[in-house]
């Protein structure tokens, strides 16, 4: 079982940035990929970013490429998203989460956070 909280979220204005954090509750933290989603109000649960076990490996949606970087520290047990640029249509729940392979996939997914607010006002 892999337990995982969120915390960063915030409101920022556009062109602002925000860097979110996970922290995992497990002694394998580094055999797990780690993926970021976001959900906005009434809208489907996205794919924002995903990376790999190591950190070597990362994949973003078209929305936040180049503006996000998702990166992790295996020995803080942390998962972060650094994102830049931000704009009101960012504003969303964001949520990371678990998966024994590295994937944009939700279904892929085994552990998800409780997730954060990100607000971006114009």
């Amino acid at each position: 079982q892999v337990q995982l909280v969120e915390s960063g979220g915030g409101l920022v204005q556009a062109g602002g940035s925000l860097r979110l954090s996970c922290a995992a509750s497990t002694r394998t933290f580094s055999n797990y990929a780690m993926g970021w989603f976001r959900q906005a109000p009434g809208k489907e649960r996205e794919f924002v970013a995903a990376i790999n076990w190591s950190g070597a490996i990362a994949h973003y949606a078209n929305s936040v490429k180049s503006r996000f970087t998702i990166s992790r520290d295996n020995a803080k047990n942390t998962v972060y998203l650094q994102m830049n640029s931000l704009k009101p249509e960012d504003t969303a729940v964001y949520y990371c989460a678990a998966a024994g392979t590295t994937t944009t996939l939700r279904s892929g997914y085994d552990y998800w956070g409780q997730g954060t607010q990100v607000t971006v006002s114009s």
